[in-house]
């Protein structure tokens, strides 16, 4: 009997927020597949324009050079000839991204579902900025330019990676703008905002420089790429600051309807709360 009151009993609040998160994560892998079908098209609009590709790392290169900012082959030149710095840099570039991208969204889905929101819309909208750049600007990373003396590391030391990653469902000619940067960037301004262990913060602040030489020693990207994909990054978190502002500013108002509607229900006169304050309501942030 006793049994059968606690399997009738309402569920928890644990359990409520353990289908809420299922829920939520349900949605992300959903948003993820809509995002890497979306990269597959547009790596079918850049996959003809090599030629252009090729080209505008030229361009690249050139402007690099005017600024005094052409440093990629004199780094990698500092490390060609110690083994163990390229195994770190070629190891941070292959697992200090996706990796952390993953373990780092389940981290905050789970532990901290309040913040995750506009991280997954500074994230998207980062994206977005960085699809239209690569449809109209492909770039030809340093790594197929040997010729300027760029050394591909990665093919050097670890093959099977690069042959996996130059399927045709990679875009091997969008180098600008870095997300390898960009999002590890933005992935760690969340673990330097949110956690309260003082060394996962530090963690958060070096990883996008760490993450920055990693690009750059492996032939990769170039200096500029990072640049842009720090860009990309903050305009993504502009968008996420206006979209939470949004919310709160609906949430205000509907909390002024519902204070609207229970006093009406309560006097009919709708004069509980006087229409010469709700502008002053409605700017609370």
């Amino acid at each position: 009997m006793a049994s059968d009151t606690l399997s009738r009993r309402p569920p928890t609040l644990r359990r409520i927020r353990t289908d809420s998160r299922l829920a939520t994560a349900a949605k992300e892998i959903a948003f993820l597949l809509a995002a890497a079908l979306l990269y597959t098209l547009v790596r079918g609009l850049t996959s003809d324009r090599v030629d252009a590709a090729f080209r505008h790392a030229e361009d690249v290169i050139a402007f690099e050079k005017t600024l005094g900012i052409n440093v990629e082959t004199d780094l990698q030149g500092l490390v060609l000839d110690h083994q163990w710095a390229i195994d770190a840099a070629n190891g941070f570039y292959i697992y200090g991204y996706w990796p952390v991208f993953v373990l780092t969204l389940a981290w905050l889905i789970t532990r901290r579902p309040a913040a995750y929101p506009f991280y997954r819309n500074a994230l998207l909208a980062s994206g977005a900025f960085s699809l239209v750049i690569f449809a109209f600007y492909p770039l030809s990373p340093p790594r197929f330019l040997p010729w300027h003396g760029f050394v591909d590391t990665i093919s050097l030391e670890v093959p099977t990676y690069r042959d996996m990653s130059s399927s045709r469902l990679v875009n091997e000619y969008a180098a600008m703008p870095s997300l390898h940067f960009g999002w590890i960037l933005l992935l760690g301004i969340a673990w330097v905002a949110l956690s309260r262990i003082l060394v996962l913060r530090i963690i958060g602040a070096v990883m996008p420089l760490l993450m920055f030489a990693a690009i750059v020693l492996t032939g990769n990207h170039y200096v500029v790429d990072a640049i842009v994909g720090g860009g990309v990054v903050v305009a993504g978190i502009g968008v996420a600051v206006l979209i939470e502002r949004h919310k709160r500013r609906r949430a205000v108002e509907a909390a002024i309807d519902d204070a609207r509607q229970a006093a009406d229900d309560g006097d009919g006169s709708g004069s509980a709360i006087p229409a010469q304050r709700t502008p002053n309501l409605t700017r609370v942030r």
